[in-house]
């Protein structure tokens, strides 16, 4: 192995150093990008005003036979979440928790194009949900059923099956 000067050895670790530095800037400057990315994603009140309409949607679907906008509806609530995965982390875990089981019985109906399942899983998830709003804080925010389709630019009586919605 060579010998290395003691003037190289000062060249090398001042380059080790200096890279070190750069790595360490870079990794700031990344972070303070990915942190102001994060800072405009929606946090829990837009995406959760998302599902509040289309779970009023839903049921109209589902009360008029439309049960391709119902199931269709129910995966898109869900999805409108996903930001929240990011900029409000426990809440997110909360709603997981509450489409994963307390929802469940909403999509079970769907799928099995049961109105009468579906009308009591979804008048139950309304009281689950004001359940939640109340132990979060928020229980200034209170979920009705409509008593006519909130959304009139929607066919809600085409005949459909669940599984007509596309992956």
């Amino acid at each position: 192995m060579a010998k290395l000067s003691k003037s190289t050895l000062l060249v090398l670790m001042s380059s080790f150093v200096a890279f070190g530095a750069l790595a360490q800037d870079s990794t700031s400057d990344l972070q303070k990008q990915v942190d102001q990315i994060k800072s405009v994603l929606p946090k829990f009140a837009i995406p959760m005003r998302e599902v509040g309409d289309r779970f009023q949607d839903m049921y109209f679907a589902a009360k008029d036979g439309n049960w391709a906008l119902a199931a269709y509806m129910s995966k898109y609530m869900n999805g409108a979440m996903n930001p929240a995965s990011l900029t409000k982390a426990d809440e997110y875990k909360t709603w997981k928790s509450f489409y994963e089981n307390t929802f469940a019985p909403v999509t079970k109906a769907i799928t099995a194009k049961d109105f009468k399942a579906f009308d009591a899983a979804y008048t139950a998830t309304i009281g689950a949900c004001n359940g939640c709003h109340t132990g979060m804080g928020y229980g200034f925010i209170k979920v009705v059923k409509l008593g006519a389709p909130p959304n009139s630019g929607m066919d809600y009586k085409i005949k459909s099956n669940p599984g007509d919605v596309p992956p």
